[in-house]
């Protein structure tokens, strides 16, 4: 068997899926339910949370790319990137609860508690999550079965999101039993008692078999001292971003063009300078910079990173202030037990349920789909009609239950094929740049991914919280309430399908077909076996 036709057991799939199901009990149950936590259960004013994730968010996402670098220099006996899977997985469970515990202290004190202890989330979080991703790009070369990989780790991805979401109503109500506080803290005891046991199992089953074609030259401390030098290069254009994005006036439009052009001759710089010229790092980043293909895609994770980040983490609002108490599950799910039909949060429970069933089996018809019309091909229609199934939902009344779930669920059909596409490209980066460059830096090229989509995630639940926010929203004051439901529903539909349709355009763009991807697949086989 050549590398080209390398195949993958089932139970590594697996294995490798339990991962990304362990994962997405923090990041499903962040994205989820972090923010309307903090809004409504912590007291913290929504437009201090919306900073917050943002600049959490902002700064993860530059603590991605070092991560990457760390794991591409890693040599242990399992690996470069396993190891980091195990040994994290108990650092981020503990962060997981303290983040869901409410200490009773003074409005300050609550913020700094938040900044805290989600960094600290968000930093064990990298530490597992990146060199996971990574670890894709290396347990076969055969582009093909990345897709049936990806596809296998998003339906784990769902699955552990249908978990997180789906029991995180239902367990605060019973676990706090009217305590909220309690309950989502006893509720993250026992997901992350989950999430380590999943973490242990997938570095057991996992192994990693691409090697680099080169040898680094600096060491580890070196290397970093390096990328500090160039961080400010990466800080400042996205502080420059956040500004914009905040202000959106003329003087902040205006320092947004100057950095990003400065940026962007920077980068021209690195490119043009002579390898002898550069180290490790820079030349990392050079090689980063100059992969068009991997430049289009980062931009379309951050799209579909708004579509998906705006549209879940408004959902929780969504059904809690606009539908509210005008229905009952039992009104709709009349095989429903008394105590369950009751329940303020088994509607959201359904929902959440329903559209996590259907992202399993749109993760896992992926493989099948992108043989069928091609990756490309597959990414702009799903992009295209993800977003135009999601705007009728502005026009739903709030009785409209049926029509929301039909909507909603046909969207994340396509939804759920985003990612999954996107991190099988990935690999494909990698190895267009290994076929161009003749060198390889896997965990760089997938933290530069998770790191756009953590930034999607900081804007996205930015941009929720500042709509919010200028509908008068008070998540502790309930005559705000009534007058923020015309935002709701515009995060429901239109606002993110945007983001959707702008993606969908971009992706014509992208260069690497399924016909050019099988011709570097067997030059880069030939290439190593030479």
């Amino acid at each position: 068997m050549t590398e080209s036709t390398h195949k993958l057991h089932l139970q590594e799939k697996i294995g490798y899926s339990m991962g990304d199901a362990a994962a997405n009990l923090v990041w499903r149950g962040a994205l989820a339910f972090l923010a309307v936590f903090y809004t409504d259960t912590f007291g913290i004013p929504a437009l201090a949370v919306g900073v917050l994730l943002l600049i959490v968010r902002l700064s993860d996402g530059i603590t991605d790319i070092i991560m990457g670098m760390v794991a591409d220099r890693t040599t242990s006996r399992w690996g470069k990137f396993r190891p980091w899977v195990l040994f994290s997985a108990p650092v981020l469970g503990a962060f997981m609860v303290l983040t869901f515990t409410t200490p009773d202290i003074g409005p300050t004190a609550k913020l700094v508690w938040a900044y805290v202890t989600y960094v600290g989330l968000t930093l064990a979080y990298t530490a597992n999550n990146v060199p996971y991703s990574a670890l894709m790009g290396v347990m076969t070369p055969s582009n093909v079965e990345r897709t049936n990989l990806s596809a296998w780790r998003f339906a784990g991805a769902f699955s552990g999101g249908f978990l997180v979401m789906v029991g995180t109503p239902l367990l605060v109500e019973q676990f706090g039993a009217g305590n909220d506080q309690l309950g989502y803290r006893y509720t993250m005891y026992l997901f992350a008692a989950i999430l380590v046991v999943m973490l242990v199992i997938t570095f057991a089953a996992t192994k990693e078999r691409v090697l680099p074609p080169q040898e680094r030259t600096g060491g580890l401390r070196k290397d970093l001292l390096d990328l500090t030098k160039n961080l400010p290069y990466l800080l400042i254009p996205l502080a420059a971003i956040s500004l914009f994005f905040y202000y959106r006036n003329l003087w902040s439009g205006a320092v947004f063009v100057v950095v990003i052009a400065a940026a962007v001759l920077f980068v021209r710089r690195l490119i043009r300078t002579p390898e002898s010229e550069t180290s490790d790092t820079k030349r990392d980043l050079a090689d980063l910079f100059s992969n068009v293909p991997w430049m289009i895609l980062i931009v379309i994770g951050f799209l579909f990173m708004m579509f998906n980040g705006v549209k879940i983490g408004a959902t929780a609002y969504y059904f809690d202030h606009y539908i509210g108490d005008q229905v009952a599950a039992g009104d709709y799910f009349g095989w429903l037990p008394d105590w369950l039909a009751s329940g303020q949060g088994v509607l959201l429970s359904a929902y959440f349920a329903s559209v996590l069933v259907i992202s399993i089996i749109g993760a896992l018809c992926t493989g099948f789909l992108a043989k069928l019309v091609g990756t490309k091909n597959l990414f702009i229609m799903s992009l295209f009609l993800g977003g135009l199934i999601l705007c009728p939902i502005y026009f739903l009344g709030p009785t409209q239950i049926y029509a929301l779930f039909i909507l909603g669920i046909s969207s994340e059909f396509f939804a759920a094929i985003m990612p999954t596409l996107f991190f099988s490209m990935l690999g494909d980066c990698a190895d267009y740049s290994e076929w161009k460059k003749k060198r390889r830096a896997t965990g760089l090229v997938y933290s530069a991914g998770t790191f756009i989509n953590k930034t999607g995630g900081g804007f996205a639940g930015a941009l929720i919280l500042m709509v919010l926010a200028a509908y008068g929203y008070d998540g502790m004051d309930e005559t705000t309430i009534a007058g923020a439901t015309v935002g709701m529903k515009a995060l429901m539909s239109w606002i993110p399908s945007t983001f959707a349709f702008v993606g969908a355009a971009v992706m014509l763009f992208y260069p690497l077909n399924d016909t050019r991807m099988k011709q570097i697949e067997s030059e880069l086989v030939a290439r190593r076996q030479g």
